[in-house]
């Protein structure tokens, strides 16, 4: 049998608690992350030419990243603060809220390298490579490129693939998370 409540002000003042609040922000990040992942970074690739898809993607990166990773320093913060005997046992992963605490910890991590540190030296390397392809008169796959260009482009492809690498574990972590709170909820005791 159906149970049937009146919408009300204090009804949906009651919804902004914590674990509401909590939910709002996984589902904020987690949406972002795969929408730019595995839609609008696809979209983008196959619709801008190269160097205006860098341009945009050297834009959109420090604010996706920043984003990011300020919301996985939140719910870390509130995911301790709720399940108080996390950090008495922090050494301990195999404990439930402790491993989810470590999946925070590693996807913050994950997210400020590329943040911080992946994504400006790669958008940077980019830079160097458009602005040596002008000077060449030629494209970085042009078999006659220089030896300057060939090393830019190693390091280049070097560094892209580790920071795609620490948005794949940020995936990984964020969906283990997320099945997680799904079957056990975010309240502590």
């Amino acid at each position: 049998m159906s149970r049937y409540q009146a919408l009300s002000s204090d009804v949906v003042k009651s919804l902004f608690n914590g674990p509401g609040v909590y939910q709002l922000a996984f589902s904020f990040e987690y949406g972002m992350t795969m929408f730019h992942t595995f839609i609008g970074g696809i979209i983008q690739f196959r619709t801008l030419p190269r160097q205006q898809f860098g341009n945009l993607q050297s834009r959109i990166f420090p604010v996706y990243f920043g984003v990011s990773t300020s919301i996985t320093t939140a719910l870390l913060a509130s995911w301790v603060f709720n399940h108080p005997d996390v950090v008495p046992n922090f050494s301990r992963p195999g404990l439930a809220d402790v491993a989810q605490a470590w999946t925070l910890v590693v996807v913050g991590s994950m997210q400020a390298l590329n943040w911080l540190y992946l994504g400006p030296l790669t958008s940077s390397l980019m830079f160097k490579r458009h602005k040596l392809e002008r000077a060449e008169g030629k494209s970085y796959t042009d078999p006659t490129v220089s030896d300057e260009m060939k090393a830019l482009t190693k390091k280049f492809g070097a560094l892209h693939g580790i920071s795609s690498l620490t948005n794949l574990i940020s995936i990984l972590g964020m969906t283990f998370h997320g099945l997680w709170i799904a079957k056990y909820g975010t309240k502590g005791y």
